[in-house]
């Protein structure tokens, strides 16, 4: 069993955040909800909201990716 290479976790991780992030963030534009609007209107806190769903999912895909690769690497080791 190899052990987890912690600089392929960190840039995996970090790609799947912002990556995700930025694709909420997107959303939320095409929606008309601006998170750098003045104040907190309901359309600032839904466009926040996405970029934190997307961000979130984004990072659980990296990290699903991942044990997808090491399930493929212990399978065709054996």
């Amino acid at each position: 069993m190899s052990s987890p290479n912690p600089l392929l976790e960190g840039i995996s991780d970090a790609v799947g955040f912002v990556g995700g992030a930025l694709l909420g963030y997107w959303a939320g534009k095409l929606l008309g909800w601006n998170i750098f609007s003045s104040g907190y209107d309901s359309a600032s806190i839904g466009g926040i909201l996405l970029v934190g769903l997307g961000g979130g999912g984004g990072l659980h895909l990296a990290r699903f990716w991942r044990a997808k690769q090491k399930d493929q690497d212990t399978d065709t080791s054996s």
